[in-house]
């Protein structure tokens, strides 16, 4: 029989449910601080005097931070631990997010999302961790697919404040909000554990022991050496296909949708924007992340990568036909269903391929170094959306989710897989 959401929650112990709180919190507020951008853009570019290009790069600076914030703070928590990694990467976006909103220069602006991108980096791979070393097996996957759920709602968060805020106190009021995530950490220092697999494979975590029974303890370097360097490396090039067509695409689905038709937009305005957003987040993005551990329960983790992929390929050169509200509306959630349920396996198996000793480095790796790699898409879509229009740049993002789909025959199957 299978196991719906609220059944994961009720099996779980207290301290099982503070760590999928904790990690889906800090998940869903790093979506909030890191569209908030996106959300704005079209007042960005008036106020400072953007081009579509200037405003891509910006986009692609941040993803850039969040490949290295994403392999720091993953030797952080693979050195003093999970959860005090994750709450300090809450802190780093939170506060650049209240910078960004002080910035009256275009280089000031590039400063502040730089190191937003750092913490932006560093939240998902020590929050992945910690649940999937805190979780049992049999219900691994579902828990991840529930932090990873959360971004959604975070994205849909950001979308209702940024839109009145924006519009009766500009853009700058949107930035100062995001500072808000930071207060998350003062409950998180008090009532979230400490993941319990990484204290028994931590020396320091704990009363010392004589050397001979701490064992080795895996270099980086491990990850680049059979037999874990084809993994790495199949799971990292898949995330880079999957990312890029993401970020892509949502970055540009906002000035995509609110600009006037004769630029290259839809039309709708700020107020259509946002429900198209709102809807788009909640009965796409949400149960798309959702639904995957379940399905990966069901036939397994390379097969639902494959039809998720492959499915978003088909759909998105049929978005960007699309022209009116209602086509965009239905294909639109579609897109984000199959587009982002994808992300919540890459944490489901990235937890399951790498061990204990390495796991948070070799996620923040697989997933932040893809994001680092598909920084230039924001750029990429935006030159060619300049120059073409953003519907033919769209294409690209379809190519995308192709080559994702292609390079998870490289992927070994771990369901059912017990970490070590």
């Amino acid at each position: 029989m299978a196991i719906g959401p609220f059944e994961v929650i009720r099996l779980a112990t207290p301290g099982q449910r503070r760590t999928l709180l904790a990690a889906s919190m800090g998940w869903a507020l790093d979506a909030f601080d890191a569209m908030l951008y996106s959300l704005v853009l079209a007042m960005l570019m008036r106020d400072l005097a953007m081009s579509k290009t200037t405003a891509g790069s910006l986009g692609t600076l941040t993803l850039l931070a969040s490949g290295i914030g994403g392999v720091f703070f993953g030797f952080v928590a693979d050195r003093i631990g999970r959860k005090h990694a994750l709450m300090a990467s809450i802190l780093t976006y939170s506060v650049c997010s209240f910078a960004s909103g002080l910035a009256t220069s275009i280089a000031m602006l590039a400063g502040a999302r730089f190191l937003l991108g750092l913490g932006m980096g560093g939240e998902w791979n020590t929050g992945a961790a910690l649940v999937a070393e805190s979780w049992p097996t049999e219900l691994r996957a579902k828990a991840l697919s529930i932090v990873q759920s959360s971004w959604a709602l975070g994205f849909a968060a950001a979308a209702l404040v940024a839109g009145p805020v924006s519009r009766y106190f500009g853009w700058r009021a949107v930035f100062f909000v995001g500072i808000l995530p930071a207060l998350v950490t003062l409950w998180m220092q008090r009532s979230v554990p400490e993941s319990e697999m990484w204290q028994e494979r931590n020396p320091a975590a704990k009363a010392p022991r004589p050397r001979s029974e701490q064992g080795p303890i895996p270099a980086f370097a491990s990850l680049f050496r059979p037999p874990l360097v084809k993994h790495t490396l199949a799971l990292l090039l898949f995330n880079f296909f999957a990312m890029f067509s993401w970020w892509g695409l949502f970055t540009w689905l906002p000035p995509y949708l609110s600009l006037p038709v004769a630029q290259g937009g839809r039309g709708f305005g700020v107020f259509g924007m946002t429900t198209l957003l709102v809807v788009l987040n909640l009965c796409g993005m949400f149960p798309g992340y959702a639904s995957f551990g379940w399905v990966a329960d069901q036939i397994g983790r390379r097969k639902a990568f494959l039809s998720y992929c492959l499915i978003a390929a088909l759909l998105i050169p049929l978005y960007a036909a699309a022209r009116s509200q209602f086509v965009l509306l239905i294909l639109g959630t579609l897109v984000a269903f199959f587009g982002t349920g994808i992300f919540s396996g890459s944490g489901i198996m990235g937890s399951e391929i790498f061990p204990t000793a390495v796991r948070a480095r070799a996620l923040g790796f697989t997933y932040n170094g893809a994001r680092t790699l598909s920084s230039l898409a924001p750029l990429v879509i935006g030159r060619v959306g300049q120059l073409k229009g953003l519907s033919w740049a769209f294409y690209l993002c379809a190519a995308g989710y192709f080559l994702a789909a292609l390079m998870t025959t490289q992927l070994p199957e771990t369901k059912g897989k017990t970490l070590d």
